[in-house]
């Protein structure tokens, strides 16, 4: 079964709106496609459409947190992260101002709109602003732990959502979540494969694989990329003795970077990264886009039986 977490974003907006009036909720002209329309709908005096001005939106919502309200801001990743850059780093993130940008349409699946409207380099841009927490869910069932816990904490966040509709990789929704702290899909003692997003599924689809030609890959669900949850990458790395990051982003400065940069200085050990290589994308439908850069199960085995060749 596939869900599509912005719409559970639109649906969990309204049910935190019913218990907290001071939930407010911002858009640039994309509400429909964000899925806030929902909110909008509900609570036609707590939502504001700001317009194709996502830099006014940033500050609008920075000045409601100032007042007391927990504004959530959305729109699409490229332009939440890029266009409003300047007015994330220095009214919500150097403020530590309660403003919490949920933005959909994240990485490349975002498809035919193209190369202009793939954000391929956010988590990166996002995770290098002190103060800001970035955050990835998996699925729909963790999205709506992750809008909930974003709402009762106090202080930045960032939460990238994608276009697709994507596979259930939780039964259901009883399971701990907790910022920063990564979740245990899968247990293996010859390589952990960290991943977030869409490729968590895809990562538990190449352990499967792996399994077949008799090699056991723990997975790692780390849906908080910042803050990291080092603890136990470090703990899987001197039980593993391999890693591989799976994530639909460029390998540069996302979760590969997160995770490389805590293992470094940490337990270095062999590690390969999944994700885009520093190209800008291009136009074309999801699931072939998926293949040509190389963000599938078969590249992920391919990247586990590389690393583990290298293991002394």
């Amino acid at each position: 079964m596939k869900v599509a977490c912005r719409e559970v974003y639109g649906k969990t907006l309204v049910e935190l709106g019913k218990t907290n009036p001071d939930i407010v909720v911002l858009d640039a002209d994309l509400s429909v496609s964000t899925k806030t329309s929902t909110f909008a709908k509900e609570f036609p005096n707590r939502f504001f459409d700001m317009g194709i001005a996502e830099q006014d939106m940033i500050s609008t919502a920075a000045g409601m947190a100032a007042c007391g309200k927990i504004p959530f801001a959305s729109t699409f990743a490229v332009f939440g992260s890029g266009r409003a850059w300047d007015q994330v780093r220095l009214t919500c993130a150097y403020t530590r101002l309660n403003v919490k940008i949920v933005v959909t349409h994240g990485g490349i699946t975002t498809g035919e709109d193209g190369a202009s409207h793939q954000a391929n380099e956010d988590l990166a841009i996002m995770r290098a602003i002190p103060n800001m927490n970035v955050i990835v869910p998996a699925d729909g069932f963790e999205c709506a732990k992750i809008i909930r816990a974003v709402a009762a904490y106090h202080g930045p966040v960032y939460v990238r959502l994608p276009r697709l509709a994507t596979p259930l990789i939780h039964e259901n929704d009883n399971f701990d979540l907790k910022l920063g702290k990564g979740i245990v899909m899968r247990e293996g003692k010859d390589t952990t494969i960290f991943a977030c997003g869409i490729m968590v599924a895809m990562a538990m689809e190449a352990a499967e694989e792996l399994s077949k030609n008799g090699v056991e890959a723990r997975i790692i669900n780390l849906h908080t990329i910042k803050p990291l949850d080092k603890e136990l990458i470090i703990k899987c790395a001197r039980e593993t003795g391999a890693a591989v990051t799976a994530e639909e982003h460029s390998i540069m400065g996302g979760l590969g970077g997160a995770v490389a940069e805590a293992l470094v200085e940490n337990c270095p050990i062999p590690m390969a990264r999944v994700g885009i290589k520093d190209v800008f994308g291009e136009s074309g439908k999801p699931d072939e886009l998926l293949v040509k850069y190389g963000l599938t199960a078969k590249e992920i085995v391919a990247a586990a039986k590389a690393v583990l060749k290298r293991k002394t």
